[in-house]
């Protein structure tokens, strides 16, 4: 799940040719790509062990880690020591306002993960919350001196990231529910959360071609909610998927979102509604 945050993290440098070559551009990358995902998944799973260690699709580099509690011991400290030097980097370069962003991106996923909010079991604040990704176009934009991004952009983002939240759940629906974790596909079930992330995929096909004229996303998402439609009423219905199912939507996910990046990047069409 590297995607969201490097695909979030480039969407306010769409159209332009000039950032390759400036050091801010490459460690805020580096940064979205290793030490921000260490302390969004390092967390996640730090809190998901039962679910976790009964999860088939996961224990690999395709779909993360399952680590026991005795492997995760000292992870806490870990993901401070990984992320704390970013922080004082980005503050000291970036300014006040870079340090109360950063902030908020480790509170978010406090709360997410941990009492008394535990905002992650707790149908249907877990999508909600997804929002909280947007937040990396928010310091992409600080860090490299960005015009903001027009609110129908945050928006789509904000969609993007229920989308890809929604998506996950799907696939761990049995053992979340072994593993005692309620999530909003857990209580909706497998077809009923389908039609979600279908409408919710439709919706930003219609906003892309609406707002920002751009044909070339809207179709991609077009087609993606066609497949979405047969797989929920023709091929897989209300069937779990199989690991080597899983494994390959999850590398048909990977390349799209790579392909997507560079047209989100060639296009400039996403900063202009």
């Amino acid at each position: 799940m590297w995607f969201p945050t490097i695909w979030i993290y480039l969407v306010p440098f769409s159209g332009k040719t000039t950032f390759w070559n400036t050091i801010p551009f490459w460690v805020g990358l580096f940064f979205v790509t290793f030490p921000l995902n260490y302390l969004v998944y390092g967390l996640n799973d730090y809190n998901d062990v039962k679910a976790d260690a009964v999860n088939k699709r996961k224990g690999n580099f395709l779909f993360g880690a399952s680590a026991s509690k005795e492997e995760l011991k000292g992870l806490l400290g870990k993901i401070a020591v990984v992320i704390l030097p970013f922080i004082v980097w980005f503050s000291m370069t970036s300014g006040f306002y870079m340090l109360l962003l950063l902030v908020f991106m480790v509170l978010i996923n406090i709360a997410y993960n941990f009492g008394p909010f535990r905002i992650k079991e707790r149908p249907p604040f877990e999508i909600f919350i997804q929002v909280g990704y947007v937040t990396t176009a928010l310091f992409s934009i600080q860090l490299n001196n960005l015009p903001e991004l027009p609110w129908q952009t945050l928006v789509y983002l904000a969609l993007f990231a229920f989308q890809a939240h929604i998506a996950g759940e799907i696939m761990d629906i049995e053992p979340d529910v072994l593993g005692g974790k309620k999530t909003t596909a857990g209580i909706l079930g497998r077809k009923k959360s389908k039609m979600l992330m279908t409408a919710i995929v439709l919706l930003e096909a219609f906003l892309v071609w609406f707002w920002f004229q751009d044909i070339v996303l809207a179709l991609f998402l077009a087609f993606f909610s066609i497949w979405l439609l047969l797989d929920v009423l023709i091929f897989f219905k209300d069937k779990p998927y199989t690991l080597s199912q899983m494994k390959l939507f999850g590398y048909a996910i990977n390349i799209s979102a790579i392909l997507s990046m560079f047209w989100v990047l060639y296009s400039g069409k996403l900063l202009m509604p």
